[in-house]
């Protein structure tokens, strides 16, 4: 593949915590080379308020996150996808619409921080997992060398990085 400027879109089920963390992650880190999205299969509707108080928290503007369908984008076509990740075990083995500009997909689901259980400190420390764990797998991502890599090597990597392990430091 080319270097350039690469559409990513992360999809999960309710788009409220994973794909809405992801989404902010590659916003703040793409540096002008990365663009991502966010949109869920059922969509809750509304940004859970750990993620937003999160992502507040790290430097993130949340004012442009919203709940979504992913038909938002799927039934348009200004928006090309070079990429499209489920971060979600439940939307990975749904069927996806098609998206324009046939995106390369991989998945890499990590737990859903919002059915944590416990104290007020141990859901928000769900909270900061998740966003270490996905801010490590899209490190890796952005750093790939694009511009080395044909499409079966391309899709080989993302592919490992979805195995990355929930653990594990980039």
């Amino acid at each position: 593949m080319s270097g350039g400027t690469y559409n990513v879109l992360f999809l999960c089920r309710a788009n409220s915590a994973r794909s809405i963390l992801a989404e902010a992650i590659l916003k703040k880190e793409g540096h002008d080379h990365f663009f991502g999205y966010s949109a869920g299969s059922y969509p809750r509707g509304e940004v859970h308020p750990y993620a937003k108080e999160l992502l507040t928290s790290l430097g993130h503007d949340t004012n442009a996150f919203s709940s979504k369908a992913m038909e938002v984008y799927s039934e348009q076509d200004i928006i090309k996808f070079d990429f499209v990740f489920t971060v979600c075990d439940a939307t990975a083995n749904e069927d996806c619409p098609i998206f324009p500009g046939s995106p390369m997909t991989a998945h890499w689901g990590v737990p859903d921080p919002a059915d944590a259980t416990g104290s007020e400190a141990e859901k928000r420390l769900a909270f900061a997992d998740t966003y270490r764990m996905l801010r490590n797998r899209i490190s890796v991502f952005t750093n790939l060398p694009f511009k080395s890599l044909d499409r079966m090597s391309l899709q080989q990597e993302i592919d490992k990085i979805g195995q990355i392990s929930d653990h594990e430091d980039a």
